[in-house]
């Protein structure tokens, strides 16, 4: 049976207080270190992932390609990330941590996350696991029901 939308409504809800909480946890203790959660993001994303082209940045830490520039000119300025052109395509510009944006994020990750860990310990290890696991099918979900959301008003026969 379907859930109803009474329950629909009562996720929605649990899940935004629950977001929200969580996400002020982290975005105190990143605040604290002196960057803001997009930075930290972009940092971080660069960190572990290596240099990355600016025009995509946006999509795997969720912002848009605009305000990423801006991001990256900040965290530029604070000399935890260079610009390096593409010798191959000069129209291709990547994004990478420097050595002393490597070293900020080798020094506060390990804290971070324990910060995250304190915000989600009202539940143990395998709730949060379920929970993670349910999130997940329920995103995936959303995003599909979405999609096709767009695709019917795109085609209106």
């Amino acid at each position: 049976m379907a859930p109803s939308t009474t329950e629909a409504l009562d996720l929605f809800i649990a899940l935004s207080r629950a977001s929200q909480w969580v996400i002020a946890h982290a975005d105190k203790d990143i605040r604290s270190k002196g960057l803001n959660r997009t930075e930290f993001g972009v940092l971080e994303l660069l960190y572990h992932k290596g240099r990355q082209p600016i025009q995509q940045i946006g999509s795997k830490v969720l912002m848009s390609s605009g305000n990423i520039t801006y991001v990256v000119d900040k965290l530029e300025k604070k000399e935890l990330v260079r610009r390096q052109t593409c010798a191959e395509d000069r129209r291709l510009i990547y994004a990478e941590a420097t050595e002393q944006g490597r070293k900020f994020i080798e020094d506060v990750f390990p804290s971070h996350a324990l910060v995250i860990q304190q915000a989600v310990s009202g539940l143990t290890a395998e709730e949060q696991q379920l929970v993670s696991d349910l999130l997940k099918k329920l995103g995936k979900s959303a995003q599909e029901s979405f999609k096709q959301g767009k695709r019917s008003e795109e085609d209106p026969t």
